[in-house]
């Protein structure tokens, strides 16, 4: 007859890691509130100081601690550090090897933004796209000045996705962002005039206001052909 292996335990310090998330949200905190000290959660937790402080060190890797020395414990604000970083590292792993992983990356927001100019439209002709005019102004200013910054390009495609009302898009368009900025050395110089830069933003911005579904994918579509000729380039 074959032995089953029973399943490894848990480390106690995994879970003094559970019990502290679990004390979270059993007691309703939220991003800010102050934690219990060590001392505390050892008690709560009935777990040694190493455990808890071992716990600790791994939740405030992830974000959801904040350790504030002189100041205490409080629950983390989310935060996706972690996962550019682990993307910008396994990246340039990648196109050392003759891989392309950032051109993964630039097609899942390839995706991302083809649908969310799609619920943007749905939300009706009452969205306010006062933000995005402006910026969108920013940006042929810059064009003509002769370049496009990152910034206020990373800025029309937040502006523009406010209206959804959804914290989370901000921050996974922010973090393929980050991933993208940090292997700029390695993607070399932009092939896209400035000018051709601002029209491309300039026609997702026009198919919107009009409520153009079908104009708006292509627009969307076309902004990120830029990108994906400039990823091709170090991934052959």
């Amino acid at each position: 007859m074959t032995t089953v292996p029973r399943p490894a335990r848990p480390s106690r310090a995994v879970e003094a890691q559970e019990g502290v998330k679990d004390l979270i949200v059993r007691r309703g905190l939220v991003a800010g509130d102050p934690l219990p000290t060590e001392s505390e959660l050892m008690e709560e937790l009935q777990v040694s100081r190493n455990s808890v402080r071992e716990a600790l060190k791994a939740l405030q890797a992830v974000g959801i601690v904040d350790i504030r020395h002189g100041f205490g414990m409080f629950v983390g604000r989310m935060s996706l550090a972690g996962l550019v970083d682990e993307l910008t590292f396994h990246s340039r792993i990648t196109l050392q090897n003759g891989a392309n992983h950032l051109a993964h990356l630039v097609e899942i927001r390839e995706i991302l933004e083809s649908g969310l100019v799609q619920r943007l439209i749905e939300l009706g002709p009452e969205v306010d796209l006062a933000p995005v005019a402006d910026v969108m102004a920013r940006m042929e200013s810059e064009a003509q000045a002769g370049l496009v910054s990152p910034e206020t390009d990373r800025l029309f495609h937040d502006v523009l996705y406010r209206p959804l009302g959804n914290p989370l898009v901000s921050r996974l368009l922010g973090a393929f962002w980050d991933v993208y900025y940090q292997l700029r050395d390695a993607l070399g110089a932009p092939d896209e005039p400035p000018a051709d830069v601002a029209r491309r933003h300039r026609d997702i911005y026009t198919a919107v206001l009009k409520g153009d579904v079908d104009a708006a994918v292509a627009a969307v579509h076309a902004h990120f052909e830029g990108v994906r000729n400039r990823t091709a380039r170090i991934g052959g």
